[in-house]
Order: structure tokens, then C-alpha cells, then sequence
């Protein structure tokens, strides 16, 4: 298979290519291997329920393999339980702080669900249980179409990458061990981290998902979350040995930073 750097037949990416710079060093975020032992769990083996316009915004008609991202326009979002709702549920901040840390701010992203024609988005959110759910305000999000998203199968320990609708990258990955297992679902990438040293088990590059382990509450003083990173050790590629992350081809770990955003979509399945 070709690698991800590879653009697949009949794509022309030139028109947009300012546009998505622009967007991918947005969401792109460099941090400390620190906060990779403390965010990731498989490495060691603004709205005041105000109420809103009813102007309807312009539906997004979306190519074939595209998905949308939503990103925060304030300082902070409200998050619905359902559009007839008054008043948000939560409220979360934008950015939101990697491990409560000041000099570690990521950019509040989501995965879209659902885009209604009345000025309602429904997103995916990086929360318990996994697969949560929430509605925003159109008007609160800069909605972006994406062209990528991950497949991840874990029986046959497997990630693919796709561009639209073309495979462009496959290859052996390491998932969860049988009692700290990858939990299968739809998430997204919420935050992407450098590690200083590229000879860890994080390898140079990691992708903190929206997905929580579903037997780990708690790891390294964090809350247990999924990532797609590196390795320090090639030779447990295609094994099921860690806490529930999965460890890839550093090679394709560096490329993928360089072209996946924040809400691409991660899909896991048995």
C-alpha cells in the first residue's frame, strides 16, 4: 500500500492546501512526554443558556468519505442534552488544559454526528461512558471538512487510513492486552502530542482519542484515555500487549501528524 503522504487518484489538493495548512496548525498542539504518561492508558506494556437566533444556517453537503469537525469559536461551549433543551447541561472551556496544566492548551475540537438545518449540531464528545453525545449551536462552531479517518481492527491488529474514499495507508498495530483491552467504537483525535525523545514507548508522535478504557479508571493519575501512538519496540506490532493504546509504525505516526487534524475520525471495531 502506498504511504500516507501519497495522494490518492483523481484528489488535487492545491485550491485548498492554504486553507488546510491554516486549519492543521490550528489544531496541531506540542506538548511533554510528561503529559503522555499521565493522558494515555496503553503506553506501559461560551454559552450561558441564553436563548439563540433562529436563523438557519446553510446545511454542509460533504463528498463521499469526508466527515465534519466543529471547533470552538469562544471561550467556552454549551453542551445540550437535546436541542429542545433551555439551558446546557455542561459547559466546557475553550481551550481545554492538557492534565490542568496553563502551558498546555488544546483547542476544543469535536466530531460532528448529525448537522440539523435549524441551527443544531450534534457532536461526539470525549467523555464517559464512551459514545456520549451532546448538542451545540451552529453558530458556537467552525465546521471543517475532513478528508481522513482511521479504521482500527482488532482482530486482525490492523490500522487503515483512509483520504476520502481511498485506502491509503495499512499496517500491523499492537492493541490491548485480554484484561486491558482496546474498547471497540466510534471516537475522533482530540489532541496531538510530541514526545522530546522519540525512543519511547510513545514512539515521536501520539494522537489522544475521545475513547476511555472500559476497565481502567484510572492510569498514571489520569483517566484512563485511548491514544493511536509510536512504539519503542517494533516487534509488538500485530500483538495484543498494551493498556488499551495502539502502538503503530513510527514512520506513519510522524506522516499522519503532519495531515491529520483534531475530530478525524477513529473508527474500532472487533
Amino acid at each position: 500500500m502506498p504511504d500516507v503522504s501519497d495522494t490518492p487518484p483523481g484528489f488535487d489538493a492545491r485550491p485548498n492546501r492554504r486553507r488546510r495548512r491554516a486549519w492543521f496548525a490550528a489544531a496541531r498542539v506540542v506538548a511533554l512526554l510528561a503529559a503522555l504518561a499521565v493522558a494515555f492508558v496503553g503506553c506501559g506494556g461560551g454559552d450561558s443558556g441564553k436563548a439563540k437566533s433562529k436563523k438557519t444556517p446553510t446545511a454542509t453537503t460533504l463528498a463521499p468519505g469526508y466527515s465534519l469537525a466543529a471547533q470552538v469559536k469562544g471561550p467556552q461551549i454549551g453542551i445540550y442534552d437535546r436541542p429542545s433543551a433551555a439551558t446546557p447541561s455542561k459547559t466546557l472551556p475553550n481551550p481545554w488544559l492538557l492534565n490542568d496544566e496553563p502551558d498546555k492548551k488544546i483547542p476544543q475540537v469535536f466530531l460532528v454526528e448529525q448537522q440539523r438545518k435549524d441551527g443544531w449540531v450534534k457532536v461526539l464528545l470525549a467523555e464517559r461512558p464512551n459514545g456520549s453525545t451532546g448538542w451545540v449551536h451552529a453558530s458556537d462552531v467552525q465546521l471543517t471538512p475532513n478528508p481522513y479517518r482511521l479504521e482500527v481492527s482488532l482482530g486482525d491488529h490492523k490500522i487503515t487510513v483512509f483520504q476520502g474514499t481511498n485506502s491509503i495507508y495499512d499496517g500491523q498495530v499492537a492493541i490491548g492486552a485480554a484484561d486491558t483491552p482496546t474498547p471497540p467504537g466510534r471516537y475522533y483525535t482530540r489532541v496531538l502530542i510530541q514526545a522530546p525523545d522519540p525512543n519511547t514507548v510513545y514512539g515521536p508522535f501520539a494522537y489522544g482519542l475521545s475513547a476511555h478504557s472500559d476497565v481502567l479508571t484510572e492510569y498514571n493519575g489520569g483517566d484512563a484515555e485511548v491514544g493511536v501512538h509510536g512504539n519503542n519496540d517494533a516487534s509488538v506490532l500485530g500483538k495484543s500487549v498494551t493498556h488499551g493504546c495502539i502502538r503503530m509504525d513510527n514512520d506513519q505516526i510522524v506522516k499522519l501528524s503532519k495531515v491529520l487534524p483534531l475530530g478525524t475520525p477513529v473508527e474500532i471495531v472487533n
